[in-house]
Parts: structure tokens; C-alpha cells; sequence
């Protein structure tokens, strides 16, 4: 979802609004491929498997717990 504001010169800029992901699903949710907890990056909404090196994607507030879909964790995330 976009809001749209207006600036202080009149012009319109667009704010990007991150949906929530439900606290409750973070609880139980855990990587698919090494069945350990997950950590929740609400900046990059993503939900981190730090066994697997895996950052798994949240989209429109949804948990994309597929493998293929995952990145891969750069050195020192």
C-alpha cells in the first residue's frame, strides 16, 4: 500500500507502508531446512536463519519459507 504526501514545496512524494507481520507466526515459525528459530529483520523484512546463512523474504506481510526463494547470507550478517 502507498500514501502519498505533499511536501514543503508543493510537491507530491510517495511513503511505502511495510504491513505487519503477525508476532504470534514469528513465534512458530522456524527454518524450513535446519528446523531452528528465526530471527525477524523488520528493516529488510526478512526472517534470518543464522544455521542455514538464509534470509528468507516477507512480502506484502506474508513469510516466503521457501529455500529457492531465500538469499544467502553475506559474511558477517
Amino acid at each position: 500500500m502507498t500514501n502519498e504526501a505533499t511536501g514543503t514545496n508543493g510537491t507530491t512524494k510517495s511513503t511505502a507502508r511495510v504491513p505487519e507481520v503477525d508476532r504470534k507466526l514469528l513465534e512458530i515459525l522456524v527454518c524450513p531446512l535446519t528446523k531452528t528459530a528465526l530471527r525477524y529483520d523488520s528493516a529488510a523484512q526478512e526472517l534470518i536463519s543464522d544455521k542455514a546463512r538464509l534470509a528468507y523474504p516477507i512480502r506484502d506481510g506474508i513469510p516466503i519459507m521457501l529455500p529457492d526463494e531465500a538469499r544467502e547470507l553475506a559474511d558477517g550478517e
